[in-house]
C-alpha cells in the first residue's frame, strides 16, 4: 500500500503490514495543538471510533453503529458476548455503542476523525507493546478493526478507592493499530526495572501492561489539605513505558468550570458598565 503524505514535525505517516488479527490500515496525524486523524482504507478495511469522533469520510465509507466494542464480525459472537462488551464500556464512561466504518467501494477511500480537544493523538501498535495498552478512559480515539476493548482495574484496594482517574482505565488489546488522545504535551518515559516515578493520576495518560500502578501518599497531611495536588500520587515502577499528559481532561473541565458564570450571564473581566455594559458589548445575552 502506499502513503499520501507526511508532517514534518512528528513522522506519522508509515506503511502497515497485513496483520493477523487486526485490519492493513494507512494513515496520517495531521494538525498540531487540535489534531486529527486521516486513515486510508482499501475495498473491505474497517476501522473502529469513538461515537462523534468522525471529522469526515469517503461516501463509499459505510458507517455501521454496533453493540460493545466492534471487535467482533456480525457473523462472530453472541448477543451476550456483545452485551458484555457494551457493558465494559459502560463502567469507563463511553457509551454503550461503537462506530465501524467500512469501505465498500472500489479504490482507496479516506476517514479522518478529530481529538476532543489541545492534545496529541499518538499512534501506537499493539504488537509493539506485547499486544497491549493501559490508557486513561477517554483516551481511545479509534483503531483498525480486531482490535478489542475492554477494562482495566487496579489490583490493590487502596488504589481502587482512592486513584482517582487512574482507578478504571481501558485496556486495549490485539495486534494491530490504536489511536489515542492526550491532553497538552506529552512524555514518554521508559522506567527500568525497580525505577519509580510519582505522577498525578490525572496526567498518567498511558502506560505498558508490565507498569506497576500504585498510590503514594502526597507529603505530610498539611500539603495533602492546602498544596492543591490531592492525597495521593501515583507510583508507577519499572520496567515499562509510560505516556504523561501535561492537561488531563478533568483539569481542563474543572478550570472551565470554575470560569464559568455560576448563576448565568459571563464572570470574565466585562464591561465597566456591569451587566448593562455586558449586553451591550456583547458578552451576555
Amino acid at each position: 500500500m502506499t502513503l499520501f503524505g507526511s508532517v514534518p514535525e512528528i513522522p506519522v505517516s508509515r506503511h502497515i503490514r497485513r496483520d493477523d488479527l487486526a485490519d492493513d490500515i494507512d494513515y496520517e496525524i495531521k494538525g498540531h495543538e487540535m489534531q486529527f486523524v486521516e486513515i486510508e482504507l482499501d475495498p473491505g478495511e474497517s476501522t473502529i471510533a469513538e461515537a462523534g469522533a468522525m471529522m469526515f469520510k469517503a461516501p463509499s465509507i459505510e458507517m455501521n453503529t454496533v453493540f460493545g466494542d466492534g471487535s467482533q464480525s456480525s457473523q462472530s459472537g453472541g448477543f451476550f458476548d456483545k452485551l458484555v462488551g457494551a457493558g465494559k464500556r459502560l463502567v469507563t464512561g463511553e457509551s454503550l455503542f461503537t462506530t465501524v466504518f467500512t469501505h465498500t467501494g472500489q479504490g482507496k477511500a479516506r476517514v479522518a476523525f478529530a481529538a476532543p480537544y489541545a492534545g496529541r493523538i499518538m499512534a501506537v501498535k499493539l504488537d509493539d507493546l506485547g499486544g497491549r495498552l493501559i490508557c486513561q478512559k477517554d483516551a481511545f480515539l479509534c483503531a483498525a478493526r480486531g482490535v478489542s476493548l475492554d477494562i482495566f482495574f487496579q489490583r490493590r484496594i487502596m488504589t481502587g478507592l482512592f486513584g482517582g482517574e487512574g482507578f478504571i482505565m481501558q485496556q486495549l488489546d490485539g495486534d494491530g493499530w490504536v489511536f489515542v488522545h492526550m491532553g497538552g504535551t506529552v512524555v514518554e518515559r521508559e522506567l527500568g526495572p525497580g525505577e519509580e516515578l510519582h505522577v498525578d493520576t490525572g496526567c498518567l495518560a498511558a502506560m505498558t501492561a508490565d507498569v506497576d500502578f500504585d498510590l503514594i501518599q502526597a507529603g505530610s497531611v498539611k500539603s495533602m489539605i492546602f498544596g492543591g495536588e490531592g492525597m495521593f500520587f501515583a507510583r508507577l515502577t519499572g520496567p515499562g513505558r509510560v505516556w504523561l499528559q501535561s492537561l488531563p481532561l478533568s483539569r481542563l473541565a474543572g478550570r472551565i468550570h470554575a470560569a464559568a458564570p455560576q448563576h448565568g450571564g459571563s464572570k470574565g473581566e466585562g464591561s465597566v458598565l456591569g451587566g448593562i455594559g455586558r449586553v451591550l458589548d456583547g458578552d451576555n445575552f
